[in-house]
């Protein structure tokens, strides 16, 4: 195989001989631009921001990544598990942009290990707790402290959640029940899911006859049924916060998405997938 300088030698030989000099430079050219078209789209790659964000996001961020996109801008890179699961991964040194965690309690897991921007922090959403059955099953329940659940799921059924020793919907979900005067006797019947669409996936498939996952996971799917809302009251409300993470300090890319995700543009499509904004 020649190497550049022999090419290259090949070309003054050819131009001597032929006087194709035009035609030569028209190659020229468009090689420059085949290559420079390709630097370029290597460039917009790495400029991708790298967002590690909560599972209960999936939906939205994907057409937010989209809408992004749209602009002109590189398509977002989406991490999407449970909060808990995250947090710890960034703390390892993974390469994450922004996180997006769906409780505060994860932010700030983070934050206290110096990981964040901290003036970049906001918590510009919220959703809804709920309690989930089958499409083909469901019926409404009343979720007041005299709701004997332990009763509706008869001898052997459970409740599919997130795990409340790492994961925010169960945390939230314990919450709820612990309000509800139930926790004790409904803890030994949780299924115990990852992150929140693997709970929302075990009542779907009829593996657990109620689920409790957000509002918005709910809506997302057509295989289950809100059959009753947590009141506001019985657990803390369920905020998600932003912020930048420590690596991407100096990123201007990151910086502007994350300023378009907590802005006025997006907050049509927050609420279109079902999260709340809150006042």
């Amino acid at each position: 195989m020649m190497d550049a300088a022999h090419r290259f030698g090949y070309f003054q030989l050819h131009i001597t001989h032929t006087g194709s000099v035009p035609m030569l430079r028209r190659v020229l050219l468009a090689a420059a631009a085949v290559f420079g078209l390709a630097g370029a789209t290597a460039a917009r790659a790495q400029d991708a921001v790298t967002i590690f964000a909560a599972a209960s996001l999936t939906d939205a961020m994907r057409a937010l990544g989209q809408e992004w996109a749209a602009r002109g801008n590189p398509t977002p890179r989406l991490s999407l598990a449970a909060s808990s699961a995250l947090a710890r991964q960034i703390e390892q040194g993974a390469p994450a942009d922004l996180f997006m965690s769906a409780d505060e309690a994860w932010m700030d897991y983070v934050q206290q290990r110096n990981l964040i921007v901290n003036d970049t922090r906001s918590s510009p959403i919220g959703n809804s707790l709920v309690l989930i059955a089958p499409a083909d099953a469901a019926q409404p329940v009343a979720l007041t402290r005299e709701t004997n659940l332990l009763a509706l799921l008869g001898p052997n059924g459970r409740i599919a959640t997130g795990d409340p020793a790492h994961v925010p919907v169960g945390r939230y979900a314990q919450a709820a029940l612990t309000w509800m005067g139930q926790w004790a006797v409904i803890a030994p019947r949780l299924a115990r899911a990852d992150n929140v669409r693997a709970a929302l996936l075990l009542v779907e498939r009829g593996e657990a006859p109620y689920g409790i996952v957000y509002g918005t996971d709910a809506a997302a799917s057509r295989g289950v049924r809100v059959v009753g809302t947590f009141p506001v009251g019985s657990h803390t409300p369920v905020t998600y916060p932003f912020a930048l993470t420590r690596r991407a300090e100096g990123n201007a890319q990151a910086r502007a998405l994350l300023a378009f995700l907590t802005g006025p543009e997006a907050r049509p499509t927050w609420q279109r997938f079902g999260f709340s904004i809150p006042q």
